[in-house]
């Protein structure tokens, strides 16, 4: 019997497209991953982001290593808000549920994009197997790429205060929520964004008091920052798990590790801002959702403390940018998105020999695809005309 038949295929491609299927397969995923880390013992980052919570609550210094753990946080205090319900649990039940509700965060966020049903299905699945690499690893940047999502997409709905809100809690979790300001010049209300944004912020720096003592959160931001200085200080390494980046490529190819990041990233910054100027864009949708690929991208290429987890980040953009290009795709666009699905997103898998994943992360070249793309959506974003970019279902 024939399964591959076209009426087969037609409604396995109507199941595949259908919201519902993507959240149960999402869910799933959540729940393999947790169950069997658990069950493993690797849930390391989990009991970081657990004793973030207890640390919290009993007055100690939240980025010592801790015997716990053996390793340090590196998330703000309000994480320990977020972090609670979970950390109340018993630790296999709360590492699944932490996996769902990231998963979760994430999947509202790809819903939320002002693109078509289709498209926004597609992108869900695009990003799967990445968001699986990071589940494994309970990973908050799976949430942290919703909440970037959800910034962008609020704010384009003319709701600048709840956009406010998601960058506002994103940022003062992990500084990479601050790129949710990239889409300031999208809203014609900034006065009601930028008063949003005062607000947010001064409730999400202050909600940790709720668990501790005013003191004790002033003190801990202070030693935030001085734990993402000292962090960012070792990020750079010819051989660690970090450092996926555009510098980390060029550090490890040429052995030097003294190559510093700001030439890259004042280079990185000029590039991002140049389709700024072209102000008359702004009002498309085409335009708008390039600049968030370009966002996500350019979050994680130009960052030393990338590592393969931190690409659910990159990726969305990469399916961003993917569904954004008008059909029929150029051949030449489908063969960059292999090109990065293959090296970006399955290198970690047992697809690629042993040796061939270890070559690929000794020169961070899972990073290679994401900075080619991130160069070609500056291009398309600085040469293109998107009045006639459709982003319907109906092309």
């Amino acid at each position: 019997m024939n399964i591959f038949t076209k009426n087969n295929l037609s409604k396995l491609s109507s199941l595949l497209l259908k919201k519902q299927c993507v959240f149960v397969v999402y869910l799933l995923l959540a729940l393999v991953a947790g169950f069997k880390q658990y069950h493993h013992h690797s849930y390391n980052n989990y009991l970081i982001f657990k004793y973030v919570f207890w640390h919290t609550v009993d007055l100690q210094n939240l980025y010592h290593n801790y015997p716990e753990y053996r390793d340090s946080s590196y998330y703000g205090p309000v994480f320990s808000i977020f972090i609670a319900p979970f950390a109340l649990l018993p630790d296999g039940l709360g590492c699944m549920l932490w996996n769902i509700a990231n998963v979760t965060i994430l999947l509202w966020g790809i819903y939320s994009l002002p693109i078509s049903l289709n498209k926004r299905t597609i992108i869900a699945w695009i990003c799967a197997h990445e968001a699986l690499t990071a589940l494994f690893s309970f990973q908050f940047n799976i949430a942290l790429t919703g909440l970037i999502l959800l910034s962008f997409s609020y704010l384009i709905k003319k709701k600048e205060v709840q956009s406010a809100f998601f960058i506002a809690f994103g940022t003062l979790v992990k500084l990479y929520g601050i790129v949710g300001l990239a889409f300031f010049f999208f809203t014609k209300n900034k006065l009601k964004f930028i008063l949003g944004c005062f607000i947010a912020f001064a409730v999400f720096f202050a909600l940790p008091i709720a668990i501790s003592s005013p003191a004790f959160v002033i003190q801990s931001y202070a030693d935030w920052y001085h734990s993402l200085a000292h962090k960012n200080d070792i990020n750079a390494s010819l051989t660690s798990f970090q450092d996926i980046s555009l510098v980390g490529i060029v550090r490890r190819i040429t052995g030097n590790i003294n190559i510093p990041n700001t030439p890259f990233l004042l280079g990185g910054l000029i590039l991002f801002g140049l389709p700024y100027l072209r102000i008359k864009q702004y009002k498309h949708i085409g335009f708008r959702l390039m600049l968030l690929a370009s966002t996500l991208i350019f979050t994680v290429i130009f960052s030393s403390g990338s590592e393969s987890p931190t690409y659910i980040i990159a990726f969305a953009g990469v399916a961003i940018w993917f569904m954004v290009q008008q059909n029929p795709k150029k051949a030449w666009i489908i063969a960059l998105f292999i090109f990065a699905f293959i090296l970006t997103s399955l290198s970690p898998t047992d697809i690629f020999p042993g040796p061939v994943k270890e070559f690929i992360r000794l020169y961070s070249l899972k990073a290679l695809p994401c900075v080619i793309i991130w160069l070609t959506i500056i291009y398309q974003m600085m040469k293109e005309d998107f009045e006639s970019y459709l982003i319907t279902d109906n092309e």
